[in-house]
């Protein structure tokens, strides 16, 4: 700032464009600067979380929850998963060694599709509960009764005899083999299936046989263990296996929302939580009605938690995550602690190059939310989180659509849904907080195409939230409670970063700076950046050079991060929801856009004509700058998209754009006879013909989706 732009300004004489060149420049080197120090403010307080993190002994997690076992329920909303995918999320979350946990994968699925593969694929999604429920009734069975047995033998006694471990021993074995069944039961198929099978299937039955171990020495040295240890490690196996798991489906309900995102799924099912309802048939389907002492029909009960877990169904969990994560939430000085989660990881192995750098952001992104924790400055990812349900309470919102009650806990105003919900709680004295262990792991985009989608949905909605962060701000200083500047500038950061870092590089890649704004103090002050990177990624078991390789990574998601932002804005101009897009999750690759597939190669375009440009005018600099561009933004594109994947796209988009299908006329007036062909039934339930046939055409379920003859036990599986 002084060594070069005041210093210009002092030599003068200054054109008006060189004043405007190099107030542009200051704002966006400062603003770029700025996310530099916020990454190292971040990782120095992840650092200082690490070092103080001491893990809690499992005999002291054993001793808590003999005594107090508060209820919890994991919700999985699923939206066109394939099945071997929810089947992993399900087994992962069925082995977390809780005791009475409640799984119920909320599946937003069409309830009653046409295509055969689609039918297909939802029957084989609806029996997963059964299937995982049937496959832990027999141990469970056997544990239960093999507690029941020794609680009855030892009821007396203080201490169980070296016999008694030598016969818990075996127990443990047995557990750790039916564990071992299970992994060649399961297919382990590709790295997500070899790490599901060896960290999760394996890690708790390593886990089993160690204590195995541990008993059986106990034995040798004939020591008599206290019979309250006995009792708890015939617990934990009862635990491992005492799950309740049910499949949910919003949208065969007409008395719910079926907004498409994943936030209302969620609502859905929580704003049902620990209320009975009745089901009643009408002509637009079931609906849930208040149940009453003396009313009719079909009841359904939801039973209410203390607790509810979140998880994605693309995600897995490793052993312990509930155990650990709901002791953290049960001690006295984290009374108002929210939201606890472990920022999810990759699975490690990916098959793709593009996979494995996007996994590598992913792991960086993990250290930074530990440090974000260190200022209080935690948002919830979304992936993975045990929430309180009294937090959720707190920050519901209750509105009538059509008569019925919707209640939205979660805001899915943004499709980023839990960095709003983050700001709420905070605004209602919650805090969240990030758990500094690796505990949860979800999965990377595998091609260039659904990366965009993901990356997309992540550009878009932190304009939109930063109002209520300075309302936040506002709030404390009105309560007197001074937020601290750390937090703010890191909440600042996290929420509008993206923006100003992605019109900041296109300013930078596309314009040819004054040759006298350049000053070595540029690079100096991103050094620290780089360098710290590259060590986090060390540290992360990844390579060193990476960092040459994330940054060629981020210059061809340039346009995808853009293009993010701008919905953003347009969405804070129209005030209308963005549709939540979802991931796609297929064997096949996802064919990229035209203008994401181009805009890469405009970007090596635009950089070689500056090259040339400092060339011949001897800004060394700009050259400089622009020669690393082409070179890293070249290899990002033959590395991570591919050039056959690059004109294959291209030409696709092309005949997709040529070759529109032809589309029904609307003549824009019912035909006559609407009314029959409406029913008697509608008729009587609406009043009119005109507000059924106006709900058939706004109510997702009306036109290809609602089952006229649907059975009662069909409604709802469990």
């Amino acid at each position: 700032m002084i060594n070069t732009i005041i210093k210009q300004y002092f030599k003068g004489p200054n054109t008006f464009q060189f004043v405007m060149e190099s107030l542009g420049y200051l704002i966006i080197v400062t603003l770029l600067t700025f996310s530099a120090l916020m990454y190292l403010l971040a990782r120095q307080g992840a650092l200082q979380r690490f070092g103080r993190h001491v893990r809690v002994p499992r005999a002291e997690i054993d001793r808590y929850f003999e005594e107090n076992q508060p209820a919890i329920t994991v919700l999985i909303p699923s939206y066109d998963e394939e099945p071997e995918v929810v089947r992993k999320t399900l087994l992962s979350a069925a082995l977390q060694e809780y005791p009475r946990i409640r799984i119920v994968l909320l599946l937003d699925d069409a309830p009653y599709p046409t295509a055969p593969a689609a039918i297909a694929r939802l029957n084989a999604t609806r029996q997963l509960a059964k299937e995982i429920a049937d496959l832990f009734a027999e141990p469970r069975r056997l544990c239960e009764s093999r507690l029941a047995a020794f609680l009855g033998e030892q009821a007396s006694s203080s201490h169980a005899g070296p016999e008694v471990a030598k016969e818990l021993a075996a127990h443990y074995a047995w557990a750790a083999n039916w564990l071992d069944q299970l992994v060649k039961r399961e297919e382990s198929g590709d790295h997500v299936g070899r790490f599901f099978a060896d960290d999760v299937v394996r890690g708790l039955s390593k886990e089993l046989r160690l204590v195995r171990e541990a008993l059986i020495a106990s034995y040798n040295e004939r020591v008599s263990l206290p019979v309250t240890r006995i009792g708890q490690l015939y617990r934990r196996l009862t635990w491992i296996f005492d799950k309740e798991l049910a499949v949910f489906e919003r949208k065969k309900f007409a008395s719910l929302s079926h907004e498409p995102n994943k936030a209302m799924n969620l609502n859905s099912y929580i704003g049902l939580m620990g209320r009975t309802y009745t089901q009643v048939y009408t002509p637009d389907g079931p609906i849930l009605v208040p149940a009453t002492e003396t009313g009719d029909g079909e009841r359904l009960a939801f039973p209410d938690s203390e607790f509810v877990l979140t998880l994605d169904a693309d995600s897995i969990l490793r052993p312990g995550y509930c155990l650990r994560l709901v002791y953290f939430m049960q001690q006295p000085d984290h009374a108002r602690v929210a939201v606890v989660q472990t920022p999810y990881s990759s699975f490690r192995g990916a098959a793709t190059r593009i996979e494995r750098i996007a996994g590598a952001t992913t792991d960086i992104q993990h250290i930074l939310h530990q440090g974000m924790t260190y200022y209080n400055a935690t948002f919830w990812v979304g992936a993975n989180a045990i929430i309180r349900k009294s937090a959720l309470e707190d920050i519901g919102e209750t509105e009538w659509v059509g008569g019925f009650e919707i209640r939205r806990f979660i805001q899915d105003r943004t499709v980023i849904e839990d960095t709003e919900s983050s700001v709420d709680l905070a605004r209602h004295d919650w805090t969240l907080v990030n758990y500094p262990e690796r505990l949860s792991y979800s999965a990377t985009p595998p091609d260039f195409g659904s990366l965009i989608v993901q990356r997309r949905r992540w550009a878009n909605g932190g304009l939109i939230v930063l109002p209520k962060l300075w309302a936040l701000v506002r709030d404390r200083k009105r309560q007197g409670k001074a937020i601290a500047k750390a937090e703010i500038f890191l909440r600042l950061n996290y929420l509008a970063s993206i923006a100003w870092a992605s019109f900041g590089l296109l300013f930078l890649l596309a314009y040819p700076i004054d040759g006298r704004l350049l000053s070595p103090f540029i690079l100096l002050a991103a050094l620290p950046y780089f360098l710290a990177m590259s060590s986090d990624l060390k540290y992360s078991s990844y390579k060193r050079s990476d960092i040459f390789r994330i940054y060629g990574f981020n210059l061809i998601l340039l346009p995808v991060n853009l293009a993010g932002v701008l919905k953003s804005m347009q969405q804070a101009l129209s005030a209308k929801k963005i549709p939540f897009a979802r991931t796609p999750k297929i064997k096949e690759r996802t064919m990229s856009p035209m203008l994401y597939v181009i805009s890469p190669l405009l970007i090596i375009l635009i950089s070689l004509i500056i090259l040339w440009r400092g060339i011949v005018l001897e800004n060394w600099g700009n050259a400089a700058f622009a020669a690393f561009n082409a070179f890293t933004a070249a290899w990002a594109v033959v590395e991570f998209i591919g050039i056959k994947n690059t004109i294959v796209d291209v030409w696709l988009s092309i005949v997709n754009w040529l070759y529109v299908p032809v589309k029904n006329k609307q003549t824009g007036q019912e035909p006559a006879g609407a009314a029959q062909r409406v029913g008697w039934q509608a008729i009587l339930y609406h009043g009119d013909a005109e507000t059924r046939l106006s709900n058939r055409a706004s109510h997702p379920l009306a036109l290809n989706t609602r089952a006229p003859h649907l059975e009662q036990n069909e409604v709802m599986s469990s």
